[in-house]
């Protein structure tokens, strides 16, 4: 049996740099996953926003590791090249009754760090962008969006220099506790020793975690899958900052985003579905997109909308309760030497991967 020092399950975004962070320490390093090619998952799903640390509760985890990981991340790109762009970002109003959740919003940010929010008014807003409908707007000038998987191969390339490994095609069947040390048992019968074990397997991390002997089932959350859609915009983009709507419950709304060239897409709306790989766009979702995009751009053509794409938000909490926090299990939570738990990594996981894995390498 080969004898490891390291092994990180999953190379999402979030696996890589928790990876990258253990071997920068001197560790010996190998990332297990299950797919043919590294990000497959959520993190090849998503709409590639650096997000600047606005909308989540003072002293969480979302809030503290986006804000850090945000200045992580513009830094990691101008050094290593990486396609990326600071282009801001307009929270708009399109009704007086949303005014007072624009105060909310720039002073929930303050308390999380965000200093750089300006209200706008509609003639502000529009002096920006000409074609935008609204009453008020805020500016987030810290917004941006990432080239997500040239990042990824980028912390891939750290993690091989520092003497790191990737072994694609690799899925686990299930972990034993042993003492001082982790059994891994892959689906072909291979068989490691770990003296830490990061589970980062993203949508499948729950269902990693339930096949680790020894690890109680209390210390495992439940998987809930909220599908995220998203419509592809013809022709060139009316705007070139993001635009969102305030925020709703279980997302930010039908929010338009742009890539580095420019293409516009219209989402992530919010799907609640029973399996993680239920990621077919139904055209017939775009109807409701018309409706919500019209309230800040009424220029919106018909037609004008192409299904996309669908991506799959690993949530913790069922539709009708609370949005919660990332849940990163230590062995203080669980009791499990040298074993690290990675649950509930949805948005601002991408924003935050190279301070989650400062985080956890300091964990351990």
């Amino acid at each position: 049996m080969d004898k490891l020092d390291c092994v990180v399950i999953g190379a999402g975004v979030v696996g890589l740099a928790v990876a990258r962070a253990l071997a920068l320490q001197g560790r010996e390093v190998m990332v297990l996953e299950a797919a043919d090619a590294i990000g497959t998952g959520t993190s090849s799903r998503n709409s590639e926003v650096i997000h600047a640390g606005i909308y989540y509760p003072q002293g969480s985890l979302k809030a503290r590791l986006c804000v850090e990981g945000k200045e992580l991340l513009y830094a990691y790109c101008a050094a290593r090249g990486i396609g990326h762009s600071r282009c801001g970002k307009l929270i708009v109003a399109t009704g007086d009754a949303q005014l007072a959740q624009l105060q909310g919003i720039i002073a929930k940010a303050a308390a999380n760090g965000v200093h750089d929010l300006v209200l706008l008014t509609r003639e502000e807003a529009r002096a920006l962008e000409p074609q935008l409908e609204c009453v008020a707007a805020v500016h987030s000038p810290s917004t941006g969006i990432v080239d997500s998987h040239a990042l990824m191969l980028a912390l891939q390339g750290d993690l091989e220099n520092a003497g790191g490994l990737v072994v694609l095609n690799s899925p686990l069947a299930q972990a034993q506790f042993a003492q001082d040390a982790i059994i891994l048992i892959a689906e072909d019968g291979t068989e490691l020793q770990a003296s830490t074990v990061v589970n980062a397997a993203g949508l499948q991390a729950q269902a990693l975690a339930s096949r680790f002997a020894g690890l109680a089932p209390k210390f495992v959350p439940p998987s809930h899958y909220a599908k995220g859609n998203y419509f592809t915009l013809s022709g060139r983009s009316p705007f070139s900052r993001l635009i969102y709507p305030v925020p709703e419950a279980a997302g930010l709304g039908v929010h338009l985003t742009i890539d580095l060239g420019r293409q516009a897409k219209f989402g992530p709306d919010v799907q609640w579905v029973n399996s993680p790989d239920d990621l077919v766009v139904d055209p017939a979702r775009g109807d409701a997109f018309y409706a919500e995009v019209r309230k800040y751009w009424p220029a919106l053509q018909d037609g004008a909308l192409i299904p996309g794409y669908a991506g799959m938000r690993p949530k913790i909490q069922a539709p009708d309760e609370p949005a919660k926090d990332f849940l990163i299990q230590g062995p203080a939570e669980h009791g499990v030497a040298g074993l690290v738990n990675l649950f509930g990594i949805e948005s601002p996981g991408l924003t935050s991967s190279l301070a989650i894995g400062d985080y956890v390498s300091r964990l351990l």
